[in-house]
């Protein structure tokens, strides 16, 4: 019979936890113990795919491994999860020889993410994490590297359609965009015009829940109508003129949907214009500050799109593909489309 984790645990003196992480190569264990559960799994024939392989190599004797990550809008508070995600994967890699170089920049600035894919190529990076902006100067730079030296690639977050690369971390923010408009639509009860705010109409993600919105809207409920579509570049200020602005020019708006940042402009917006019924909102991203605007009824749904999983799941591929020690990864990993309320936060 095969033996359990648990027993190869109990042999080993540690935990089941502990054998997991070292079968799966996870990290966080010291060399000589992940050493001595390789030897003891394979002493009471544990048959797993890695141990026949002989892929396991104690941290001090792996090469080591540079991958270079790319983020924007660093500031911004969908990142905090990405982040803790990129941290957490960084802590984990650190005893398998695995250094993270990580550039960030607080806008969406297509000069500085070239600077930074140039620099992370000239440091001789051994695998790349992107959050890529959508522009023809980045795609093509993307596009060359990949293929002149196939360096393994993950894009996360946003994707680029006809770049070569492993895989993509993040929410299908079209279907995304179409469960929005169904929760709208039974918010409204099918009637009404729908106020879009989007970030920047040159960010794809943006561009993608705002496109899965609107043609779901177009074939499912005839019964909507988009009032405008109109950009904040992700400030809440500028959401805050938006929205009062809408409000006192458009009749008949009883929905707002909003798929960037700025958020906290919405609730300004209401105290401003002293709604006697305000329209309804869905916004994105589970932060500290969305979730208090749940609390505070200023908007009714909030979808959160998995950031955590977007930074973490990106660099634990990479170190997978370049330490040939795992499964081929998937195209596209999608993470879940996750509807909060001020009930079940």
């Amino acid at each position: 019979m095969k033996p359990t984790m648990q027993q190869i645990a109990e042999a080993a003196g540690v935990s089941r936890g502990t054998v997991d992480r070292a079968l799966h190569h996870r990290g966080r264990i010291a060399p000589e113990v992940e050493a001595r559960i390789f030897s003891i799994a394979k002493e009471l024939g544990y048959s797993s795919e890695k141990l026949k392989k002989g892929n396991h190599v104690p941290s001090a004797g792996r090469r080591q491994i540079r991958i270079g990550v790319i983020t924007y809008l660093c500031n911004a508070g969908f990142m905090q999860e990405i982040n803790r995600g990129i941290r957490q994967a960084q802590e984990e890699l650190r005893d398998w020889n695995v250094e993270i170089l990580l550039r960030e920049s607080d806008s969406i600035d297509e000069k500085k993410q070239l600077e930074d894919l140039d620099e992370l190529i000239e440091a001789g990076i051994d695998g790349l994490a992107v959050m890529p902006i959508d522009s023809g100067a980045v795609r093509q730079r993307l596009y060359d590297i990949e293929t002149s030296s196939a360096l393994p690639l993950v894009m996360f977050n946003s994707d680029l359609p006809g770049v070569p690369r492993l895989s993509y971390v993040g929410m299908d923010n079209t279907r995304s965009g179409r469960t929005a408009a169904g929760l709208m639509n039974m918010l409204t009860g099918g009637r009404g015009k729908i106020l879009i705010i989007t970030g920047s109409f040159s960010n794809q993600l943006n561009s993608a829940r705002v496109d899965g919105f609107t043609k779901e809207v177009k074939e499912s409920f005839p019964g909507l109508s988009i009032a405008a579509v109109q950009s904040s570049f992700d400030s809440s200020k500028e959401v805050r003129r938006i929205v009062e602005s809408a409000m006192l020019g458009i009749s008949g708006i009883n929905g707002i949907y909003v798929v960037s940042s700025g958020q906290t402009g919405i609730r300004d917006a209401f105290r401003t214009l002293g709604l006697e019924r305000r329209p309804h909102v869905i916004i994105y991203d589970q932060t500290p500050r969305n979730e208090q605007l749940l609390k505070e009824d200023v908007v009714d749904f909030l979808i959160d799109q998995s950031g955590f999983e977007q930074g973490y799941r990106p660099l634990i591929i990479l170190s997978n593909a370049i330490n040939g020690s795992a499964v081929s990864a998937a195209s596209h990993e999608y993470t879940e489309i996750s509807i909060k309320t001020k009930y079940n936060l």
